[in-house]
Protein backbone atom coordinates (compact mmCIF):
# COMPACT_ATOMS: atom_id res chain seq x y z
CA UNK A 1 0.00 0.00 0.00
CA UNK A 2 1.20 3.17 -0.74
CA UNK A 3 1.05 6.17 1.90
CA UNK A 4 0.87 9.59 0.47
CA UNK A 5 2.89 11.34 3.74
CA UNK A 6 5.49 13.71 3.23
CA UNK A 7 7.60 16.61 5.30
CA UNK A 8 6.19 19.36 3.15
CA UNK A 9 2.24 17.73 3.87
CA UNK A 10 3.01 17.95 7.25
CA UNK A 11 5.10 20.97 7.29
CA UNK A 12 1.70 22.34 5.49
CA UNK A 13 -0.53 20.74 8.44
CA UNK A 14 1.86 22.80 10.98
CA UNK A 15 1.45 26.60 8.97
CA UNK A 16 -2.57 25.80 9.36
CA UNK A 17 -2.72 25.14 12.73
CA UNK A 18 -0.39 27.61 14.15
CA UNK A 19 -2.08 30.49 16.07
CA UNK A 20 -5.27 28.24 16.23
CA UNK A 21 -3.85 24.99 18.83
CA UNK A 22 -1.85 25.59 21.71
CA UNK A 23 1.67 24.76 21.37
CA UNK A 24 2.06 22.41 24.68
CA UNK A 25 4.97 23.07 26.29
CA UNK A 26 7.46 20.53 27.79
CA UNK A 27 8.85 19.51 31.11
CA UNK A 28 12.04 17.58 32.80
CA UNK A 29 10.34 14.29 34.91
CA UNK A 30 13.51 14.46 37.83
CA UNK A 31 12.16 11.34 39.04
CA UNK A 32 11.53 9.49 35.36
CA UNK A 33 15.40 10.14 34.46
CA UNK A 34 16.68 9.34 37.75
CA UNK A 35 15.11 6.13 37.23
CA UNK A 36 16.49 5.73 33.94
CA UNK A 37 19.56 7.44 34.06
CA UNK A 38 19.25 9.75 31.26
CA UNK A 39 17.34 12.86 31.24
CA UNK A 40 13.33 12.41 30.48
CA UNK A 41 11.27 15.48 29.30
CA UNK A 42 7.74 14.95 29.17
CA UNK A 43 5.31 16.75 26.12
CA UNK A 44 2.25 17.68 27.98
CA UNK A 45 -0.32 17.56 25.12
CA UNK A 46 -2.70 16.42 27.70
CA UNK A 47 -2.63 20.28 27.94
CA UNK A 48 -3.93 20.98 24.08
CA UNK A 49 -7.34 22.79 23.85
CA UNK A 50 -9.47 19.51 23.69
CA UNK A 51 -7.59 18.07 26.33
CA UNK A 52 -6.01 15.68 23.34
CA UNK A 53 -3.96 16.01 20.59
CA UNK A 54 -6.62 14.63 18.32
CA UNK A 55 -7.59 17.85 17.61
CA UNK A 56 -4.46 18.32 15.72
CA UNK A 57 -5.28 15.68 12.67
CA UNK A 58 -9.32 16.66 13.17
CA UNK A 59 -8.58 20.48 12.39
CA UNK A 60 -5.98 20.10 9.38
CA UNK A 61 -8.18 17.33 7.80
CA UNK A 62 -11.44 19.01 8.07
CA UNK A 63 -10.09 22.50 6.40
CA UNK A 64 -9.57 20.57 3.24
CA UNK A 65 -12.68 19.03 2.64
CA UNK A 66 -14.38 20.20 -0.68
CA UNK A 67 -17.51 22.32 -0.60
CA UNK A 68 -19.22 19.17 -2.28
CA UNK A 69 -17.90 17.31 0.86
CA UNK A 70 -19.15 19.76 3.51
CA UNK A 71 -22.38 19.85 1.30
CA UNK A 72 -22.46 15.80 2.25
CA UNK A 73 -21.88 15.70 5.73
CA UNK A 74 -19.56 13.91 7.87
CA UNK A 75 -19.23 10.82 9.87
CA UNK A 76 -16.54 9.57 12.14
CA UNK A 77 -15.80 6.88 14.58
CA UNK A 78 -14.03 7.56 17.99
CA UNK A 79 -13.01 6.32 20.99
CA UNK A 80 -13.00 9.61 22.32
CA UNK A 81 -10.80 12.22 21.57
CA UNK A 82 -11.43 12.00 18.47
CA UNK A 83 -14.75 12.36 18.28
CA UNK A 84 -14.33 15.53 20.51
CA UNK A 85 -11.66 17.34 18.40
CA UNK A 86 -13.61 16.58 14.93
CA UNK A 87 -16.45 18.26 17.45
CA UNK A 88 -14.50 21.06 18.16
CA UNK A 89 -13.07 21.90 14.39
CA UNK A 90 -16.47 21.49 13.08
CA UNK A 91 -18.13 24.20 15.10
CA UNK A 92 -15.62 26.23 14.38
CA UNK A 93 -16.37 25.65 10.36
CA UNK A 94 -19.74 25.75 10.84
CA UNK A 95 -20.64 21.61 10.41
CA UNK A 96 -22.45 19.32 12.30
CA UNK A 97 -21.09 15.98 12.32
CA UNK A 98 -22.13 12.25 13.22
CA UNK A 99 -20.00 10.68 15.35
CA UNK A 100 -20.24 6.70 16.23
CA UNK A 101 -18.65 5.92 19.30
CA UNK A 102 -18.14 2.17 21.30
CA UNK A 103 -21.09 1.36 24.24
CA UNK A 104 -17.99 1.50 26.37
CA UNK A 105 -17.40 5.02 25.33
CA UNK A 106 -15.77 7.52 28.66
CA UNK A 107 -18.78 9.04 29.89
CA UNK A 108 -16.42 12.76 29.73
CA UNK A 109 -15.85 12.25 26.48
CA UNK A 110 -19.39 11.20 25.07
CA UNK A 111 -20.89 14.46 27.42
CA UNK A 112 -18.15 16.90 25.86
CA UNK A 113 -19.04 15.77 22.01
CA UNK A 114 -22.31 16.56 22.50
CA UNK A 115 -21.69 20.07 23.99
CA UNK A 116 -19.48 21.16 21.12
CA UNK A 117 -22.62 20.10 18.91
CA UNK A 118 -22.34 16.99 17.48
CA UNK A 119 -24.77 13.98 16.53
CA UNK A 120 -23.40 11.15 18.95
CA UNK A 121 -24.45 7.15 17.85
CA UNK A 122 -23.76 5.18 20.24
CA UNK A 123 -22.83 1.75 19.14
CA UNK A 124 -24.10 -1.53 21.02
CA UNK A 125 -20.74 -2.94 20.77
CA UNK A 126 -17.96 -2.37 23.64
CA UNK A 127 -15.39 -2.66 21.30
CA UNK A 128 -13.50 0.40 19.02
CA UNK A 129 -13.35 -2.29 15.91
CA UNK A 130 -16.67 -3.41 15.40
CA UNK A 131 -18.06 0.10 16.20
CA UNK A 132 -16.28 1.04 13.01
CA UNK A 133 -17.35 -1.74 10.52
CA UNK A 134 -20.90 -0.03 11.64
CA UNK A 135 -20.22 3.02 11.45
CA UNK A 136 -18.85 2.70 8.21
CA UNK A 137 -22.02 1.00 6.62
CA UNK A 138 -24.34 3.89 8.06
CA UNK A 139 -22.09 6.36 5.95
CA UNK A 140 -22.20 4.41 3.24
CA UNK A 141 -26.20 4.67 3.43
CA UNK A 142 -26.07 8.04 4.25
CA UNK A 143 -23.82 8.88 1.83
CA UNK A 144 -22.05 11.42 4.33
CA UNK A 145 -17.91 11.25 3.98
CA UNK A 146 -16.68 8.89 6.95
CA UNK A 147 -13.16 10.62 8.61
CA UNK A 148 -10.98 8.32 9.99
CA UNK A 149 -9.74 8.93 13.53
CA UNK A 150 -5.75 7.28 12.15
CA UNK A 151 -5.47 5.04 8.98
CA UNK A 152 -5.82 8.83 6.83
CA UNK A 153 -2.40 10.70 6.06
CA UNK A 154 -4.32 13.96 6.80
CA UNK A 155 -4.82 12.96 10.08
CA UNK A 156 -1.46 11.15 10.39
CA UNK A 157 0.51 14.58 9.11
CA UNK A 158 -1.56 16.86 11.84
CA UNK A 159 -1.44 14.21 14.74
CA UNK A 160 1.52 13.08 14.74
CA UNK A 161 3.77 14.83 12.47
CA UNK A 162 3.27 18.32 13.88
CA UNK A 163 3.46 17.23 17.49
CA UNK A 164 6.80 15.67 16.63
CA UNK A 165 8.06 19.05 14.62
CA UNK A 166 7.52 20.52 18.09
CA UNK A 167 9.04 18.19 20.37
CA UNK A 168 12.63 17.84 17.60
CA UNK A 169 12.66 21.80 18.36
CA UNK A 170 11.58 21.95 21.93
CA UNK A 171 14.01 18.68 23.39
CA UNK A 172 16.81 19.28 20.55
CA UNK A 173 18.99 16.82 22.48
CA UNK A 174 16.67 13.77 22.97
CA UNK A 175 17.18 10.45 20.84
CA UNK A 176 14.54 8.20 22.39
CA UNK A 177 10.70 8.57 21.87
CA UNK A 178 8.05 6.98 23.77
CA UNK A 179 4.71 7.09 22.45
CA UNK A 180 1.17 5.40 22.97
CA UNK A 181 -0.02 3.20 20.12
CA UNK A 182 -3.89 2.67 19.24
CA UNK A 183 -4.67 2.92 15.76
CA UNK A 184 -1.27 4.41 14.75
CA UNK A 185 -2.03 8.04 13.98
CA UNK A 186 0.02 9.09 16.56
CA UNK A 187 2.72 7.43 16.49
CA UNK A 188 3.11 6.83 12.36
CA UNK A 189 3.42 10.52 11.98
CA UNK A 190 5.75 10.87 14.83
CA UNK A 191 7.49 8.20 13.41
CA UNK A 192 7.90 9.70 10.49
CA UNK A 193 8.91 12.55 11.03
CA UNK A 194 11.60 11.64 13.53
CA UNK A 195 13.23 8.77 11.07
CA UNK A 196 13.64 12.10 8.55
CA UNK A 197 15.34 13.69 11.06
CA UNK A 198 17.41 11.68 13.28
CA UNK A 199 16.94 8.39 11.62
CA UNK A 200 18.67 6.61 14.51
CA UNK A 201 17.12 7.51 16.97
CA UNK A 202 14.67 5.21 19.41
CA UNK A 203 10.93 4.80 18.73
CA UNK A 204 8.98 2.75 21.17
CA UNK A 205 5.44 2.21 20.93
CA UNK A 206 3.69 1.38 24.22
CA UNK A 207 0.27 -0.19 24.01
CA UNK A 208 -1.96 -2.97 25.92
CA UNK A 209 -0.71 -6.17 26.27
CA UNK A 210 -4.33 -7.22 26.50
CA UNK A 211 -5.13 -5.76 22.58
CA UNK A 212 -1.76 -5.32 20.73
CA UNK A 213 -2.55 -4.31 17.63
CA UNK A 214 1.02 -2.76 16.61
CA UNK A 215 3.04 -6.38 17.97
CA UNK A 216 0.97 -8.57 16.51
CA UNK A 217 0.84 -6.45 13.06
CA UNK A 218 5.02 -6.67 12.98
CA UNK A 219 4.92 -10.58 14.03
CA UNK A 220 2.26 -10.87 11.25
CA UNK A 221 3.90 -8.87 8.64
CA UNK A 222 0.40 -7.11 7.98
CA UNK A 223 -1.83 -4.64 9.29
CA UNK A 224 -4.42 -6.56 11.82
CA UNK A 225 -7.06 -4.36 11.23
CA UNK A 226 -9.22 -5.78 13.87
CA UNK A 227 -8.73 -7.65 17.39
CA UNK A 228 -11.22 -8.27 19.39
CA UNK A 229 -12.78 -6.43 22.41
CA UNK A 230 -11.86 -6.18 25.71
CA UNK A 231 -12.38 -4.20 29.11
CA UNK A 232 -10.23 -1.38 29.91
CA UNK A 233 -9.92 2.14 31.18
CA UNK A 234 -7.84 2.86 28.14
CA UNK A 235 -10.25 2.72 25.02
CA UNK A 236 -7.74 4.58 23.07
CA UNK A 237 -5.52 2.08 22.83
CA UNK A 238 -8.14 -0.38 22.15
CA UNK A 239 -8.40 -2.49 18.78
CA UNK A 240 -6.77 -3.11 15.87
CA UNK A 241 -3.80 -1.11 13.86
CA UNK A 242 -4.78 0.92 10.55
CA UNK A 243 -3.32 -0.20 7.18
CA UNK A 244 -1.71 3.36 6.52
CA UNK A 245 -0.17 3.73 9.78
CA UNK A 246 1.19 0.10 9.64
CA UNK A 247 3.41 0.79 6.32
CA UNK A 248 4.64 3.85 8.20
CA UNK A 249 5.67 1.87 11.30
CA UNK A 250 6.85 -1.60 10.55
CA UNK A 251 9.96 0.03 9.30
CA UNK A 252 10.81 2.83 11.81
CA UNK A 253 9.54 1.40 15.43
CA UNK A 254 12.41 -0.14 17.14
CA UNK A 255 10.82 -1.68 20.23
CA UNK A 256 7.27 -2.48 21.76
CA UNK A 257 6.72 -2.10 25.26
CA UNK A 258 3.18 -3.97 25.94
CA UNK A 259 1.47 -2.62 29.75
CA UNK A 260 -1.34 -4.38 31.68
CA UNK A 261 -3.96 -2.57 33.15
CA UNK A 262 -2.91 -2.46 36.30
CA UNK A 263 0.23 -1.23 35.15
CA UNK A 264 -1.30 1.84 33.19
CA UNK A 265 -3.69 2.38 35.72
CA UNK A 266 -1.00 2.75 38.61
CA UNK A 267 1.14 5.38 35.93
CA UNK A 268 -1.92 7.80 36.31
CA UNK A 269 -1.73 7.52 39.90
CA UNK A 270 2.17 7.94 39.77
CA UNK A 271 1.92 11.17 37.40
CA UNK A 272 -1.10 12.92 40.30
CA UNK A 273 1.47 12.25 42.68
CA UNK A 274 5.16 13.01 41.47
CA UNK A 275 3.76 15.97 38.96
CA UNK A 276 0.01 17.03 39.83
CA UNK A 277 -0.72 16.24 36.16
CA UNK A 278 -4.11 14.27 35.72
CA UNK A 279 -3.36 11.94 32.40
CA UNK A 280 -6.12 9.79 30.88
CA UNK A 281 -4.99 6.30 31.05
CA UNK A 282 -4.46 5.81 27.25
CA UNK A 283 -1.68 8.35 27.50
CA UNK A 284 -0.36 6.61 30.75
CA UNK A 285 1.24 3.63 28.73
CA UNK A 286 4.59 5.32 27.86
CA UNK A 287 4.56 6.54 31.92
CA UNK A 288 3.99 3.20 32.61
CA UNK A 289 6.59 1.61 30.32
CA UNK A 290 9.00 3.77 32.29
CA UNK A 291 8.45 3.21 35.62
CA UNK A 292 8.58 -0.71 34.62
CA UNK A 293 11.47 -0.66 32.87
CA UNK A 294 9.33 -2.39 29.48
CA UNK A 295 10.86 0.92 27.60
CA UNK A 296 14.50 -0.54 28.04
CA UNK A 297 17.78 1.11 27.97
CA UNK A 298 18.38 4.63 26.65
CA UNK A 299 22.06 5.86 26.45
CA UNK A 300 20.84 9.86 25.30
CA UNK A 301 17.86 11.94 26.57
CA UNK A 302 14.30 10.94 25.87
CA UNK A 303 10.75 13.00 25.10
CA UNK A 304 7.71 11.10 26.53
CA UNK A 305 4.27 11.83 25.08
CA UNK A 306 1.55 12.40 27.70
CA UNK A 307 -1.12 12.71 24.63
CA UNK A 308 -4.80 13.21 26.55
CA UNK A 309 -6.16 14.18 29.45
CA UNK A 310 -9.80 13.50 29.10
CA UNK A 311 -11.42 10.74 32.15
CA UNK A 312 -14.64 10.46 33.66
CA UNK A 313 -14.63 11.31 37.35
CA UNK A 314 -16.04 8.55 38.12
CA UNK A 315 -13.30 6.20 36.48
CA UNK A 316 -11.34 8.50 37.98
CA UNK A 317 -12.27 8.05 41.37
CA UNK A 318 -12.53 3.61 40.55
CA UNK A 319 -8.40 4.16 39.51
CA UNK A 320 -7.55 6.37 42.80
CA UNK A 321 -9.58 4.13 45.09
Amino acid sequence: MEVMLSMNRIEEARAFLAGCLRRAPVEESPELSKRLGVRVWLKLEMLQVTGSFKVRGAFWKLSRLTEAERRAGIATCSAGNHGKGIAWASRLLGLIPMIYVPRSVDPAKHSAMVALGADVVVSEFDGYDDTEVWAREETAHSGKVFISAFDDEDIIAGNGGTLALEVLEDVPDARGFLLPVGGGGLSAGFSFVVKERLPAATIVGCQLEASPGLNVSLDSGHAVTRLPAIETAAGGLEGGLGEKPFEILRTRIERVALITEEEILQAVRWMLEAHQYLIEPSAAAPVAACLTGKAGRFDAPIAVVLSGRNVALPTLRRILG
